[in-house]
Order: structure tokens, then C-alpha cells, then sequence
């Protein structure tokens, strides 16, 4: 069995084919999917679907980029569901930020209280993280050594920045998806060897970072398949084995 553990299909690109998106998945072996909560106004059709078949689950959150829209009464309504299994995507992505250095300040500091009134409510809720991170690897590890404690969760599509591998002693876990196959990740490909692997998630970030080699295309939970294979190579173990210690790790980080 195979769990994507970060797949977007509430995006409006599997409006039209969802049920031959997820049966294509689980020919391949994949049972489980989890829809990151990024923008809230998708979290309703998240339900409708975790509502509609088995195997689907959802976490409740919003992406750093929806800062501004961050609306926690709202998003209240839904934590609770039995379906709902983490809080996030949240985090820090600075790749987009303004160009002025105050509209930069300032937009920092809005995604950093955003982040952690998120991480403050997993660990009340006692539930994992979904953690975005982009270009902002010092000052999420900053946030999260500060206030996760050992609540821990996923650092979704993994950057290779070698110091976030420490929060593996905080029950981190390390998402894993198609970047890994693309020919440019000497980065991630160095540095894999060095994650633990019982820390490993498998993810695709569907319907972004298709793998190799179908880039270029809408990416889908069936792919994990290329994913896990390229794990194997690098792992030196069966794909079996991958698919077995990814699923458990999943399993004890969500609490299938």
C-alpha cells in the first residue's frame, strides 16, 4: 500500500475526472490521500470529497501565500471532522515577496504570525503539521524549535537544506515527491541519504511537480509509483520495502 500524503484534489483540475483520478491511483497501489488545507476557499469541496470516498482525508490550514486570508473561525468549523487528520499547509515562502524592503518586513512578519497561531493550534489540537517552506529555511526552523515541541508533522516537498534535518528528533517526518526525479535535484538526491529512513513520506503536491517523465503534465496521485521507485534506487531496497516503511511512517505520523 501507498499513501500520498500531500495530493491537491480539490484543485479545480480534477473537477471534471476525480473518480478515474483515484481509481488509476489505488491500480497502483495507492489507498490513502491527503488533501492539504492551502486555500480556504477549496476547503469545502476537500470535504465533499474526504465525504464521498474512502481513503480520502483532508487537513485544515492556509498557505502563507493566503496569509491575508487567514481566518480561523472558519476554518474551526471543519478541524474537527473525523476526516481531518493535520493543520497546514502553513509555513514561510518567501519567493514571492515585495520589493520594498518595508512591504517585505511587513509581509514576512504577517506569514510568521500566521504560522504560529497555526502551529500553537496543532499542538492544542494535538494533531501533525503540514509545514510549507520555501526560501525561509532559517526562520522556519526559528518558529518551529520555538513553538512545536515535539508535536511535530511533515516538512512538505523537502528543500534539502541539510540544518532542517535535525527537526527529525522532534517527529518531523520529510515529504518525498516528484522533484526527486527531475534531472536538476542534485541537492535533494545528495542529500536523501541522509534522512532516516523511518522519517521518509512519500507525496506527489498533485496537480504540481509532476515526475519525470511525465513533466510538463497535470501530476496525480498515481505517480508516486515514479517517486518511490527513484527512492528505491537511492535506498539501495526493494520498492516493496519503500512502500512499506513510507506507509508506516505515514500511518504513526497521522494516526491511520
Amino acid at each position: 500500500m501507498i499513501i500520498d500524503t500531500h495530493c491537491h484534489l480539490d484543485d479545480n483540475r480534477y473537477n471534471n475526472d476525480i473518480e478515474e483520478v483515484l481509481q488509476k491511483a489505488k491500480a497502483k497501489g495507492v489507498e490513502k490521500f491527503i488533501i492539504p488545507g492551502a486555500d480556504p476557499k477549496t476547503l469545502e469541496r476537500a470535504v465533499e470529497l474526504c465525504e464521498t470516498y474512502d481513503g480520502v482525508y483532508f487537513a485544515v490550514g492556509v498557505h502563507p501565500y493566503d496569509a491575508r486570508n487567514y481566518d480561523k473561525a472558519y476554518l474551526e468549523k471543519f478541524v474537527h471532522h473525523p476526516k481531518c487528520v493535520a493543520i497546514g499547509e502553513c509555513g514561510l515562502d518567501y519567493y514571492r515577496l515585495p520589493k520594498k524592503d518595508e512591504e517585505i518586513a511587513k509581509e514576512k512578519k504577517l506569514q510568521k504570525e500566521v504560522f504560529v497561531d497555526q502551529i500553537l493550534w496543532a499542538k492544542e489540537l494535538k494533531k501533525p503539521l503540514i509545514v510549507h517552506i520555501r526560501e525561509s529555511s532559517a526562520d522556519c526552523l526559528d518558529l518551529l524549535d520555538r513553538y512545536a515541541g515535539d508535536r511535530g508533522g511533515v516538512l512538505h516537498c523537502y528543500n534539502a537544506n541539510q540544518s532542517l534535518l535535525q527537526l527529525s528528533e522532534k517527529n518531523f517526518y520529510y515529504g518525498i515527491g516528484g522533484v526527486l526525479t527531475f534531472k536538476n535535484a542534485k541537492k535533494l538526491i545528495n542529500v536523501y541519504p541522509d534522512i532516516p529512513q523511518d522519517r521518509l513520506l512519500l507525496e506527489t503536491d498533485a496537480p504540481y511537480l509532476t515526475p519525470h517523465p511525465h513533466r510538463g503534465e497535470r501530476n496525480e496521485p498515481s505517480y508516486t509509483n515514479l517517486v518511490a521507485q527513484k527512492m528505491s534506487e537511492l535506498s539501495g531496497i526493494s520498492l516493496e520495502e519503500i512502500s512499506q516503511l513510507t506507509t508506516l511512517n505515514a500511518q504513526r505520523l497521522f494516526g491511520f
